[in-house]
């Protein structure tokens, strides 16, 4: 079996995972299963044998039936009282909840970004605190909040104020270009005309490229086996994956 820096990949691997694993069956909420990184990740926790039950919060119906799927229709996700006995009982959460800044106020872009995404997660930890939350953030997230980018900035308070809050574990995803699934709907319209350029991004800026299907692996991953880092890169996401399949 090929080395990797010297050690079997079962080996690197270890350097990597948690002690405090996780074998219990994943039972996943999931936000945001109608844009399409919600969607891509429903679809691989669909089909991922660990993945026990999922439960969906939305606004609109995600046009999905499974066995493994419950779906909830709330319209205000900043007030889930009347829904609240209805989250206990998760073991992680996948929140794929998120907004481009484009053509947006800095007020509601905070709202949207930063309050409703706090809002949720308060709530869980609350209810669920064995839980592990994955926040997926974006390539360019400014950690310092001090940055010239107001999306960055806002994106890195947030994952800065999520790593304080009483889960068993967080995680802040940071992919950049992600090449969607084929035959699912909710792709964005610019990835359906650059998608083409995946193979040529991936040979010169791996750590920037990503398929849906290893981002949504990775996610389940660390929730089973922790990670060392609580801020998962595009490296990250590929490596991780990369380890499991050779491990």
């Amino acid at each position: 079996m090929r080395l990797i820096m010297g050690l079997r990949p079962r080996d690197l691997w270890s350097l990597f995972v948690s002690s405090d694993m996780n074998s219990s069956p994943i039972k996943a909420i999931i936000t945001g299963a109608t844009g399409m990184v919600g969607e891509g990740v429903l679809h691989e926790c669909l089909q991922h044998p660990d993945i026990a039950a999922v439960l969906v919060i939305n606004r609109k119906p995600c046009g999905v039936s499974h066995p493994k799927l419950k779906e909830i229709l709330h319209p205000d996700l900043f007030d889930l009282s009347a829904i609240e006995d209805q989250l206990a009982g998760y073991n992680a959460c996948f929140f794929c909840l998120g907004v481009s800044s484009v053509g947006m106020g800095a007020e509601q872009y905070f709202q949207t970004t930063y309050t409703l995404t706090m809002h949720v997660a308060g709530t869980l930890s609350r209810l669920n605190p064995d839980m592990s939350f994955c926040y997926i953030s974006g390539a360019g997230t400014d950690s310092s909040e001090k940055g010239w980018s107001r999306w960055a900035r806002v994106k890195g308070k947030t994952e800065n104020d999520l790593m304080r809050l009483p889960f068993r574990q967080v995680f802040a995803f940071r992919p950049g270009f992600i090449k969607p699934i084929p035959g699912l709907t909710r792709t964005h319209n610019l990835y359906r005309y650059i998608t083409w350029l995946f193979p040529l991004g991936r040979a010169l800026y791996p750590s920037g490229f990503c398929t849906m299907q290893e981002l949504a692996l990775a996610m389940i991953l660390v929730v089973q086996q922790g990670y060392e880092r609580r801020i998962i890169e595009g490296k990250d996401i590929i490596l991780i994956c990369k380890l499991h399949r050779k491990g």
